[in-house]
């Protein structure tokens, strides 16, 4: 077990949310043309993901007649997204929904979802855009007791590993956000 890559993932900036994510066997090592194409696969999903979300907040609340019509144009846009995505990945073929944790180093995996061996590719779908997943070689570093598992990604890209590291500091600001914005129970 590889103790430095848990410690790492550990000190990291995490999400930890529920999404639709599943994972297959890997052969160890991957052809170096897959490798290739996941890359730029990964690269791709994770611009249009960022382009969707940096849309999304951008958009903030103004009376003026040009930001009306940008509200309008984004209202389109994002019905338009929904539309693609239930047209090219309906709602009943995606795999469960599972609560996971993830950063660029890897991911901590729920129980009974790692299939046998040593090597997976983790497909991570986000709500915004799921007709095109996120596909991440990963290296299997640790098993738990309480079955999950802990996964480290492997063969990224300086490029990609910050591209995720930015995904993952906007879903974590934008959980932060949400709770501050919840009334406190006392």
């Amino acid at each position: 077990m590889n103790t430095d890559r848990w410690d790492e993932f550990e000190q990291r900036v995490s999400v930890e949310e529920s999404m639709h994510v599943d994972c297959e066997p890997l052969a160890w090592p991957p052809p170096h043309a897959q490798m290739l194409w996941l890359a730029e696969r990964n690269a791709n999903t994770l611009a249009a993901i960022a382009a969707l979300e940096e849309r999304r907040a951008d958009l903030a609340e103004d009376d003026s007649p040009l930001m009306q019509e940008m509200l309008r144009m984004d209202a389109k846009l994002t019905a338009l997204v929904d539309i693609v995505n239930q047209l090219l990945v309906p709602s009943s073929t995606l795999p469960p929904r599972q609560l996971l944790r993830f950063n660029a180093v890897g991911a901590l995996l729920p129980a009974g979802m790692v299939p046998p061996g040593d090597a997976v590719i983790l497909r991570l779908r986000f709500d915004l855009c799921r007709s095109l997943p996120l596909e991440l070689p990963a290296q299997i570093a640790r098993r738990f007791d309480d079955g999950h598992t802990f996964v480290v990604f492997t063969l990224l890209s300086d490029v990609l590993g910050d591209a995720i590291e930015r995904l993952v500091f906007r879903h974590h600001r934008r959980k932060v956000a949400e709770a501050r914005q919840l009334p406190h129970v006392t």
